[in-house]
């Protein structure tokens, strides 16, 4: 059971039994809930943070926690209809109205209901994430000298250089002076996104592509267009036609393990995307989000489009998030040229800074001996992982058809029969148990067939895969019969 449905059983059952006491009565003590209940005391802890939260608890350090008082009647609600005008209005003039839609994103940031399995997460299972070693990386970092003074805008020199080998590679084409740290990957797409697009302009994308992409570039004005994908990456040759079709000046993509067909571009199209950006007068966004998920049985991946581009067409984005924790959001941003400035100033416009604790822990991090031990945990774990999901599939779903089997990441791409409702299946299979993300959100326009992506990181192993697969093809025989 995950550890949190411990803690949604445990405030439930708490919840229930506030009745018995008065306003103001303490409750019994952790010891005795954790004695009566067989739970740990963390399993305690954050059941009774989750009442206080509601305001039906109050904690007191070293006294225990007591029933809260009643609350006072609910104030009045205000009329906020007036707002559905100001927030309709756009400026005179503009080509692609602003569209603010979180949809596709929510589909793998929100937590599903207790005792729903997820095949629809985002980052690692806790057990996956180097908890112990993020936890003594926080503490010797809150003790460097300066540790909570402000950093440099760009960042603390020892990370930016660190980001600089890691995009560069071995020959070290990538410069310190070249990165900006930034808050995570989806902060620095739409740092990059603003900075080299102004509202209205069209912005090449691969099609499927990651929701929160479509979701930044929508959120700033920006008018989609994409390019079709196939187990290759990006099909070139459209690609080229794309940009003569709409002159845009950006193509934002994801060579390496692409979210969510999970295919890597191949050797002569990597050449070729930078030689066709390079024609059109254009800047490639290159989202490199998985290069720390490759597979134990991965090939040697290739290098950066970044580390192979001296004439600054590429804007290469990466983070620690995924291949660490969700609350880890360190990640860089590298270019070259004029618009290194432009990067560097809507981020601090934004957001001053990344809190510098936050990267220095992420310097301790990586300098550990227990990174590269984590590394060869997540490599092996996830392969096992891939494997033991496409075994499954094949058993109890053959009507899914998984058309490439990815090296790297954390999710296959299942293409359904035609003509099903992917919504319909989703809602069939949260029903049956299982959080699954349909293909719509991945599509800045029309989708050609109906797919769902499967995730396989963010469960507690291979028994709960297998239990997950059982409920979908529940929900399969429901929706497609």
């Amino acid at each position: 059971m995950h550890e949190r449905n411990s803690v949604a059983e445990l405030a439930g059952v708490l919840r229930g039994e506030l009745d018995r006491y008065s306003p103001g009565e303490k409750l019994p003590s952790s010891r005795a809930l954790v004695e009566r209940f067989r739970v740990s005391p963390v399993t305690v802890s954050r059941a009774l943070a989750a009442l206080a939260a509601e305001g039906l608890v109050v904690t007191r350090p070293g006294a225990g926690a007591f029933r809260a008082a009643p609350h006072a009647a609910p104030a009045r609600l205000g009329d906020t209809s007036w707002q559905e005008v100001a927030l309709s209005v756009e400026a005179a003039g503009d080509a692609v109205p602003r569209t603010v839609d979180a949809t596709g994103v929510l589909t793998t940031l929100a937590e599903p209901p207790p005792g729903v399995i997820e095949l629809n997460g985002g980052y690692l299972h806790h057990t996956l994430q180097p908890e112990r070693a993020l936890a003594a990386a926080l503490a010797r970092a809150g003790r460097r000298p300066g540790a909570w003074g402000r950093p440099p805008l760009e960042g603390v020199a020892e990370l930016r250089a660190w980001f600089a080998r890691e995009i560069g590679g071995p020959a070290g084409t990538v410069a310190p002076s070249d990165v900006l740290i930034t808050a995570g990957g989806q902060s620095a797409l739409t740092t990059a996104l603003r900075a080299l697009a102004p509202p209205g302009a069209p912005v090449l994308v691969e099609s499927p592509t990651y929701p929160g992409m479509i979701a930044a570039a929508r959120a700033s004005g920006l008018r989609l267009v994409p390019v079709p994908t196939d187990a290759r990456g990006v099909r070139t040759d459209l690609l080229a036609a794309a940009f003569r079709a709409s002159g845009a000046r950006v193509f934002a993509c994801q060579p390496l393990f692409q979210n969510p067909t999970g295919a890597v571009l191949a050797d002569d199209r990597r050449r070729e995307v930078v030689r066709v950006a390079r024609e059109a007068g254009a800047f490639v966004i290159e989202d490199d989000f998985a290069r720390r998920l490759a597979h134990e049985d991965a090939p040697p991946l290739p290098p950066t489009l970044a580390a192979q581009d001296p004439d600054g067409i590429v804007v290469h984005v990466c983070s620690l998030t995924k291949a660490t924790s969700p609350s880890l959001r360190v990640g860089a941003l590298a270019a070259r040229g004029p618009v290194l400035e432009r990067l560097r100033a809507i981020q601090v416009v934004d957001s001053f800074f990344v809190p510098r604790p936050l990267q220095e822990a992420a310097l301790e991090l990586v300098g550990s001996p227990a990174w590269p031990r984590h590394h060869r945990t997540v490599a092996a774990e996830l392969r096992t992982r891939r494997e033991a999901l496409l075994t499954a599939l094949h058993r109890e779903l053959p009507e899914l058809e998984v058309e490439f089997t990815p090296p790297g990441g954390f999710h296959v791409w299942a293409r359904l029969p035609d003509g099903t409702d992917e919504a319909a299946l989703a809602a069939a299979a949260l029903r049956a148990g299982v959080a699954v993300v349909p293909g719509r959100p991945y599509h800045a326009a029309e989708s050609a067939a109906p797919h769902l992506r499967l995730s396989f990181a963010a469960v507690a192993g291979t028994a709960e895969l297998a239990e997950g697969v059982s409920r979908l093809a529940s929900a399969c025989r429901e929706v497609l019969s």
